[in-house]
């Protein structure tokens, strides 16, 4: 083979794999720009870093194609409210408002748009938009499927509806759809 071919073969070559390389160093940046803390903690919980980039660019993928929308003022006023009335029904039935705090975070990304038809579909369209509190969210789901099966004592659900306030205050106050993907 000519060497001129061959240098512009090899160079070719090179020239490909550093373009391979840049697009795959700038997806995975967009995705951890985007996932922050759930980025890291995908890639520890499967091992497998492009699978878990996968999984990732799946989930971002679903929620894009949802419509999330911004409660009224009169929704968000209707919420803080009710809020107010499971935190004061813990003193007496901390069970039960633990339950009651569970669904209203179900109602409220009913309402504004999510899919909420299982924990772990909700758990991930969270995962995409709040990152930052996603963690909270699972803890809650966790320490109230302990209660259900009545292995939850009273300063775990106190815990539980601490972490369940955490995700409830970012999707009350958000104002713009999307708000936390866009960053």
């Amino acid at each position: 083979m000519d060497p001129v071919v061959l240098l512009i073969v090899v160079l070719v070559i090179v020239l490909v794999a550093v373009g391979v390389f840049a697009f795959m160093k700038q997806r995975r940046r967009k995705l951890q720009d985007r996932f922050g803390p759930e980025y890291d903690r995908s890639v520890a919980t499967s091992g497998d870093r492009g699978e878990a980039e996968r999984s990732l660019r799946e989930k971002a993928a679903r929620r894009d194609q949802l419509d999330i929308r911004p409660l009224g003022e009169e929704a968000r006023a209707r919420y803080a409210d009710e809020w107010s009335l499971v935190q004061a029904r813990f003193v007496d039935e901390p069970g039960p408002a633990v339950d009651e705090a569970d669904a209203l975070v179900a109602r409220v990304m009913r309402e504004r748009g999510y899919p909420v038809e299982d924990f772990e579909t909700r758990n991930d369209m969270a995962a995409v938009d709040h990152p930052d509190v996603v963690e909270h969210y699972r803890a809650a789901h966790q320490i109230h499927s302990a209660n259900a099966s009545g292995h939850a004592d009273t300063e775990e659900l106190r815990s539980a509806l601490v972490h369940y306030r955490a995700l409830f205050d970012v999707l009350l106050r958000e104002t713009t759809a999307g708000d936390q993907h866009t960053r």
